[in-house]
């Protein structure tokens, strides 16, 4: 589908990340760095537009003990068939988000969204940071309102009896027995495809959280959708030197990405 200037455009995302540290009994996810990045170009009533998986080789070949942190550290031998078949994209954090700035840029996003975008967020955050030395900071381009498909179920889809229902029908409770809300979770309810497993991999979890995005927008009830109560990315507005420093690489981009 061609660009249409009318629509409001924005980026899914999901991330799956290593250095998940065990602490005692729970998982400590605060400094997770993201191997597999998926997204998808979608508007605000979840309509796709394009799609991009990419495979971190800062994290996926240059720490290759790290990556057997990786909660999902069984998954390896797929990512390496999916990069030999062309399914995904090898490339390093630079690239990534050169390509992920790029969509942006292209259809004029105004949001980022991802199911518990907090956790996302922070991953993204953590890899800028690490591979930088901290020179740089934040992932997201500035200005990005920040969307959360997790916040969007809570307020919707918790509040229909008919998701409780299901939730208590099948045992989807937390140990404090409230009702649970993750997307594998979420997308069997909408779905109807109680079987339905959750794959784990970048692109494919950014799919069914378009799901869950369409199906919140649909019921047509009041929500909020943004993480943070500003709406967009807490950090600091950039100044003019950044800004056209911010030109110029644009202007004389240093990789080919083609």
């Amino acid at each position: 589908m061609g660009i249409d200037r009318r629509k409001n455009y924005g980026i899914m995302l999901d991330t799956e990340t290593a250095n998940t540290i065990q602490d005692g009994d729970k998982l400590d996810m605060s400094n997770v760095l993201p191997y597999d990045f998926g997204w998808a170009v979608i508007d605000s009533k979840g309509n796709v537009y394009e799609t991009h998986s990419f495979v971190n080789r800062d994290i996926f070949c240059y720490e290759r003990d790290l990556m057997q942190s990786a909660y999902y550290a069984d998954k390896i031998p797929r990512y390496v068939e999916d990069i030999k078949n062309g399914t995904r994209i090898m490339a390093d954090l630079y690239e990534i988000r050169l390509a992920f700035c790029e969509c942006v840029e292209r259809y004029n996003c105004s949001f980022v969204c991802a199911h518990n975008m907090r956790f996302d967020l922070n991953a993204c955050n953590n890899a800028q940071r690490w591979d930088t030395k901290s020179k740089y900071r934040y992932f997201f381009p500035y200005g990005l309102e920040v969307w959360d498909t997790l916040k969007m179920a809570r307020q919707v889809i918790g509040k229909m009896p008919t998701y409780r229902d299901y939730c208590e029908k099948n045992n989807y409770k937390t140990k404090n027995g409230q009702l649970r809300f993750t997307a594998e979770i979420l997308y069997r309810f909408i779905s109807g495809e109680d079987s339905f497993d959750e794959s784990h991999t970048g692109l494919e979890d950014v799919l069914i959280e378009v799901e869950i995005l369409r199906y919140c927008v649909r019921q047509h009830k009041k929500m909020e959708k943004s993480l943070f109560k500003n709406s967009t990315v807490e950090r600091p507005k950039p100044t003019e030197f950044q800004r056209a420093l911010m030109r110029n690489i644009k202007e004389n981009p240093m990789i080919n990405m083609s």
